[in-house]
């Protein structure tokens, strides 16, 4: 493998590229989801009402953090990580020319299109970051400064993603009348053009993929641990330790994540009523604030990169579990802004005329941006670091597991949103997040010492 002037391999961006197109197709799918599901067939859509639609849509968004504990152990066991993403990638794909042959005569194509991402998501996401891990030798600094480069790839994928699609969707094929109104939508080429994101970036990784990641990721590793005549197959302890760490993290994650999806749900709702969106006569629509972001992902993710290396070179950077403890704290210290905007307003009222400024919601996104390039990066680098190699793709699954717990907890939370006040629930939030942060900032030598070296 070939090293780049700035020191990471140049498969690094080549696995940035599959990532940012594979997100591209994902998030351009998850925006037009919940509108293909309601919006009545005369319209394009499928007619469903708001609460089963939301059901379709909370066990998708569920599933595909699931199905990767199941595609992490068949690529540690039986096919490696290469296949599994290659796998991935065309059930993917092929999930998405479903959605776009399917309607409301063909529901059946529906369905299984969903199928198809929800399998081949498992295949794809747990595998692609252990190549990553993979491309650094045990104990290289580089490895945080990695993660947040291919993070990058993601948020530039999830940015681009529904203004492509929702374009395509919403405007470019959609039927308008005399007026101006849409009386159809265009939603099956939104899906067809998340598609064609998907086979772009496979093409990339299996044309490319010899030349800048050579055999990685290709034998299972369960296999190549088991050819190390030092491998023996049952756990040592100091593989144990490192286990529990991963594990112990998982369970703080669990909560950042709860609290960080907020911004598609409560946050989104107070948004859309209570906060200032006009310049001049034109209203900002409330969707597009979920390009912010990933936009300031992009911004600061270079930044972020230059920091860990810099920190790194002069012997200060902080351990990995330090920063996942002050990403935890500076996404409580972002509800703090919201509850500045409620206080704006008085409080929690109901007059929905009296509107908070739009620089609350900015700061809190990007506030929130910095505790997500603390921990979220650094989390998927830090399971790379702990995980045996038999299990480095099991355990990459097992990781993402937390992500679907947060996201049924972080659906349950939206229903204190009304009941309880928009204030109260992000002062809560705020509170949990920074008391967790700060416990995990006091575990962090003794879970230093289960790390045994890694840092």
């Amino acid at each position: 493998m070939t090293t780049t002037e700035k020191g990471h391999p140049k498969g690094l961006y080549l696995l940035f590229a599959t990532e940012m197109w594979e997100r591209f197709s994902y998030y351009g799918m998850r925006g037009l989801l919940t509108l293909y599901l309601t919006k009545a067939t005369i319209e394009g859509g499928l007619g469903f009402d708001d609460a089963n639609a939301g059901l379709i849509y909370g066990i998708y968004t569920g599933l595909v953090y699931l199905t990767p504990i199941f595609g992490g152990w068949l690529a540690d066991n039986i096919l490696g990580q290469r296949k599994s993403i290659t796998l991935g990638g065309i059930l993917m794909a092929l999930g998405q020319i479903c959605l776009f042959m399917s309607s409301s005569e063909q529901i059946v194509m529906f369905y299984a299109g969903l199928i198809l991402l929800i399998i081949g998501n498992g295949f794809f996401k747990p595998n692609i970051s252990t190549v990553v891990g993979q491309l650094y030798p045990p104990g290289d600094n580089r490895k945080d400064s990695a993660f947040t480069i291919f993070y990058m790839g993601i948020n530039l994928g999830a940015f681009l993603a529904p203004l492509v699609c929702g374009y395509l969707a919403e405007d470019i094929f959609a039927v308008k009348d005399a007026a101006g109104k849409i009386t159809a939508y265009g939603f099956n080429y939104g899906f067809l053009a998340a598609g064609i994101g998907m086979i772009i970036g496979q093409i990339l990784f299996n044309s490319l993929g010899q030349t800048y990641l050579g055999d990685l990721g290709k034998e299972p590793g369960a296999k190549l641990q088991k050819a190390n005549a030092a491998a023996q197959t049952p756990l040592t302890q100091e593989e144990k330790q490192r286990m529990n760490v991963i594990v112990i993290m998982m369970l703080f994650n669990i909560f950042f994540w709860a609290g960080f999806e907020q911004a598609g749900s409560s946050i989104s709702l107070y948004t859309d009523r209570f906060i200032d969106r006009t310049i001049g006569d034109w209203t900002i629509p409330t969707s597009w604030f979920q390009s912010v972001n990933p936009l300031f992902i992009v911004l600061l993710g270079p930044l972020f990169t230059m920091l860990w290396t810099f920190t790194s070179r002069k012997n200060k950077e902080p351990n990995s579990i330090v920063k996942m403890g002050l990403g935890m704290i500076l996404l409580g210290l972002g509800f703090f802004l919201m509850i500045g905007a409620a206080l704006q307003r008085g409080g929690d009222i109901a007059d929905q005329a009296v509107k908070a400024n739009v620089m609350w919601l900015v700061g809190t996104y990007l506030i929130h941006t910095m505790g997500e390039l603390c921990l979220s990066p650094v989390g998927l680098s830090l399971v790379t670091k702990l995980a045996p190699l038999r299990l480095g793709s099991l355990m990459m699954g097992v990781w993402f597991l937390s992500s679907f717990i947060a996201n049924f907890l972080s659906g349950y939370l939206v229903q204190f949103f009304a009941s309880m006040g928009a204030m109260t629930i992000f002062a809560i939030i705020s509170t949990v997040v920074i008391v967790l942060g700060g416990i995990v900032l006091f575990l962090s030598n003794r879970l230093l010492k289960l790390m045994h070296g890694v840092r």
